[in-house]
């Protein structure tokens, strides 16, 4: 066994990665070494390390990483405010780049010489496994089964398993593609792939009550921020992972979070998922809420702009690239200020704002008031106005004298 390649493998317990296990050896002739990376997925890791093992694979280890996700790479994203395609709020593909360094620092702690991983051809994850190996270990070998087998669908999978007296590990009708970690869980497959069909949302949500299943009287939430990372909830302090674990069971409760979405996927394709962020949809919210007060108009609008670029960045894999690195730096400078209370309602599947505070606020009630105050007085606004509009004006003279010369 000594003599044999020892291969790595990103393991989660699913059914893509148990087929991988038997795959790998019956391919490569190798050692499995299955590494489970928790990242806060809701998973008895006692059992998925007994499962792998099962499959067929030398050991099977969990490393775990929640507060290292949440720091460093959850609070950057919410920071940037980064929704892709304003619908998704990149549970997964804020998890893959930390996924793929944690590997890599096993792989070499092993002496393994490949990494393997269960993204299909089709998706996203397959870049963000990738490019994130490829920035911390350019030597090593990646191995992506679902590029290279002969299996085609899910179903082949289920076939393949029961052909080697495998156990299944999971239910033929229930055989979503799922992906779970502290942040989210997304669904596909199944009938979503039809994107005329509603989702069956009493028997596929995990984390999030159906709206109209939410109680009938709405719940207050407060969160306070420091420098835009979230430090509290209702007062309590709290751990990020405490933290976002703890909004996830109030936001689930009142049916906060969900998004379906027909998103572009990296590849080229449209592809059609259902994300449960109950926690988190809370926490853009309020963070976006807290930016009214404390940024000011350029700055506020110019973040616009990266909010979407950071989007861009961390849906395509690009997290370990100079460009992230440097729209991170910007995003942290304008968060010195971004400190202060949210209270937010609520109610069957809605948030709505309730009041914010901070002592950073821009938000001055002597000039903002209908009622005049000494900062601010109303004819001034008379000569800013008329400069302000000068192009128009000047515009509009251009059209008289172009009339006037028409006019016989």
């Amino acid at each position: 066994m000594q003599n044999k390649k020892k291969i790595v493998l990103a393991y989660s317990g699913g059914l893509d990665t148990s087929v991988i296990i038997p795959w790998l050896k019956e391919n490569h002739e190798c050692e499995v070494l299955a590494l489970c990376v928790d990242v806060g997925q809701e998973a008895d890791w006692k059992s998925v390390t007994e499962r792998a093992l099962t499959y067929g694979a030398a050991k099977c280890e969990v490393a775990d990483v929640k507060e290292e996700y949440v720091r460093d790479y959850i609070y950057p994203a919410l920071k940037a405010g980064a929704v892709y395609e304003d619908k998704y709020l990149l549970g997964t593909a804020t998890a893959r780049p930390l996924i793929a360094k944690t590997l890599v620092t096993y792989a070499r702690q092993e002496g393994a010489t490949a990494i393997a991983h269960g993204a299909t051809g089709k998706g996203n994850d397959q870049i963000r496994f990738d490019l994130g190996i490829m920035a911390f270990a350019p030597d090593i070998e990646i191995i992506a089964p679902w590029r290279t087998w002969n299996i085609k669908s899910r179903e082949e999978e289920l076939e393949y398993l029961q052909e080697r007296g495998l156990p299944i590990p999971m239910k033929k009708a229930d055989s979503y593609s799922r992906d779970d970690n502290l942040w989210h869980i997304s669904h596909e497959g199944l009938e979503l792939e039809d994107p005329s069909n509603e989702p069956r949302y009493n028997t596929m949500l995990q984390m999030t009550t159906p709206p109209e299943k939410a109680p009938d009287t709405p719940e207050y939430v407060e969160i306070e921020f420091k420098k835009g990372i979230p430090v509290a909830v209702n007062g309590a302090s709290a751990s990020g992972v405490e933290l976002i674990a703890t909004l996830n069971k109030i936001g689930g409760k009142h049916g906060v979070g969900l998004s379906d979405i027909v998103e572009n996927r990296v590849v080229g394709m449209k592809s059609r998922g259902v994300y449960e962020t109950p926690g988190g949809s809370i926490l853009y919210y309020a963070h976006s809420e807290l930016e009214r007060l404390c940024l000011d108009r350029q700055t506020h609008s110019f973040k616009q702009l990266v909010r979407e670029k950071m989007a861009d960045l961390i849906y395509g894999g690009l997290w370990f690239t100079p460009l992230r690195e440097a729209l991170s730096a910007f995003v942290d400078a304008t968060q010195e200020t971004v400190s202060g209370v949210v209270r937010l309602k609520l109610y069957k599947g809605g948030i709505h704002a309730a009041g914010a505070a901070s002592p950073n606020t821009l938000y001055n009630a002597e000039i903002a008031s209908f009622t005049t105050g000494e900062l601010y007085n109303h004819a001034d606004a008379q000569g800013f106005i008329k400069l302000y509009g000068l192009p128009i004006l000047v515009r509009a003279l251009m059209k008289e004298r172009e009339q006037e010369q028409k006019t016989p």
